[in-house]
């Protein structure tokens, strides 16, 4: 297929896929799920690591021992009044995540996301991005991610860079890409099929392409689509990442990672999510 041609493809794909996630928002209420509507956290359970402290890297904190499962005694994850309505903090102090009791898998997950105004050690500083994330596929235990999160593909929620692709704990995934001119591996549906994990020459990072995400201080939109191993990522009602083949390393053997929990990451950073809601998918947005 010729550059041109790549190109037309993949603008036709990027609209049809915004027109799909533009009219999932205004649909009816039937078929979704509520996963966090303002009341309560009755349908989630959370873990912390170990508390990062002036000293200890990122190899030292992962061998001590966490705060651990469902003891948030400093009121990491809360719901809040946030201007007149009920929503969910996630403050940053320390790392770890809040996980759905339930696995889902052929799901069509929206939620939004606001940024906060605090951030903790190590990432404190003004130069520092605020940094969470939406896990998916998730399984394991909790801490198998970096002593902090369960094993999961991530759609990465981070300044700027929101929709990258992470591959968490042995995760991987094919992703079609190309070069940008800071010689890193960018989302591109015209490009070259490669496979992200962590013992690949591509490494387990894809960076997302175009960019989706509202200034700071304004709400986001995040769609994510997950079908049969293949997953969307949508900021905003843009395209900007898509997956193939979703897979999990073993101890070098491979298997389907199709099916699992959600987790979102606390990661330094103070971040508000509200309308957090899911639905079954029999197929993925059509392509025209």
């Amino acid at each position: 297929m010729t550059y041109h041609k790549r190109k037309v493809f993949t603008v036709a794909l990027i609209s049809a896929i915004v027109v799909a996630g533009c009219t999932s928002q205004k649909q009816e209420d039937d078929g979704w799920e509520n996963l966090f509507d303002g009341t309560d956290l009755s349908n989630w359970e959370t873990y912390l690591g170990a508390e990062f402290k002036p000293g200890i890297s990122w190899d030292s904190v992962r061998k001590l021992p966490a705060i651990g499962l469902n003891n948030d005694t400093a009121n990491v994850f809360s719901i809040v009044d946030l201007e007149g309505e009920r929503v969910m903090r996630i403050s940053g102090q320390y790392f770890g995540g809040i996980s759905t009791k339930k696995e889902f898998e052929n799901f069509h997950l929206q939620l939004e996301f606001k940024w906060g105004e605090k951030k903790w050690f190590p990432r404190g500083s003004d130069s520092d991005k605020r940094d969470s994330g939406v896990l998916y596929y998730a399984v394991g235990n909790h801490g198998d991610g970096d002593g902090f999160w369960l094993r999961a593909q991530e759609l990465q929620i981070q300044e700027g860079d929101c929709g990258d692709y992470w591959g968490v704990a042995g995760a991987l995934a094919d992703i079609s890409s190309t070069m940008n001119p800071d010689s890193v591996f960018q989302f591109d549906m015209g490009g070259e099929p490669r496979t992200f994990s962590r013992h690949s020459d591509a490494g387990r990072y894809c960076k997302k392409n175009p960019d989706g995400e509202n200034p700071n201080g304004e709400w986001n939109v995040i769609d994510l689509y997950a079908y049969n191993g293949t997953s969307l990522h949508l900021i905003n009602g843009k395209l900007n990442m898509m997956l193939k083949n979703s897979r999990i390393d073993n101890d070098g053997i491979e298997t389907p990672l199709t099916k699992g929990r959600l987790e979102l990451q606390s990661e330094a950073a103070e971040i508000f999510y509200r309308n957090i809601r899911i639905q079954p998918l029999t197929e993925l947005p059509k392509i025209k």
